[in-house]
């Protein structure tokens, strides 16, 4: 039988916000289920108090359930036996498999935002841009790697997309010619393919 629980200042604070009628009602279903596991039916304002709490009441009661659930099965073991999982544990493969979901689920994540973004850019702008424009601006700021969780414009500091795009078609950051031949140090400029060539 549990012997004693965490009473949290947020449980005091709302208790003191009760009717006197409502503050038994709320801290006897708070003790019921922390000393007995029982869920009290609640109503009016005593619910309302205890739902606002729920999550941290029921977090404690089932550490406690784990905690005791792992030392039963401890004091079973023969000596020497490696201590089991706690309850709720998942066992590798199954953690493997979460840990793949996850990666899936940021890769169709970081799809939906490039998709969002496109689209973003392209009803916002379609009119006042060449579509190469759009096309060169889009792919270069949503590059990523593999591994990563964020765009390179989402790992900019501050992006308006309006300014960024304005600066791009000035400086026509997508032609294929090199912009510092074009500036004035070698005339006419060395296209992309004529760079790779060197």
């Amino acid at each position: 039988m549990r012997q004693a629980f965490n009473f949290y200042r947020s449980y005091y604070d709302v208790f003191n916000e009760l009717s006197e009628k409502d503050k038994l009602k709320f801290i006897t279903a708070l003790l019921d289920r922390q000393f007995t596991g029982v869920e009290s039916e609640l109503s009016g304002m005593a619910k309302f108090a205890y739902l606002s709490q729920k999550h941290s009441i029921d977090k404690q009661v089932i550490g406690y359930e784990r905690a005791k659930n792992v030392e039963l099965s401890k004091s079973e073991l023969p000596l020497g036996s490696p201590p089991p999982l706690p309850i709720g544990s998942p066992p590798k493969e199954e953690k493997e498999k979460e840990e793949e979901k996850e990666e899936e689920k940021e890769q169709n994540n970081i799809q939906a935002r490039k998709l969002a973004f496109k689209n973003k850019l392209w009803e916002d702008f379609k009119s006042s841009y060449k579509v190469e424009t759009l096309k060169a601006f889009y792919e270069y700021w949503t590059e990523h790697g593999d591994n990563d969780k964020k765009m390179r414009y989402e790992k900019e500091k501050s992006f308006g997309v309006s300014r960024r795009l304005s600066t791009w078609a000035r400086n026509d950051f997508n032609k294929t010619e090199n912009p510092i031949e074009e500036k004035g140090r070698g005339g006419g400029g060395v296209s992309m393919e004529e760079l790779y060539k060197l």
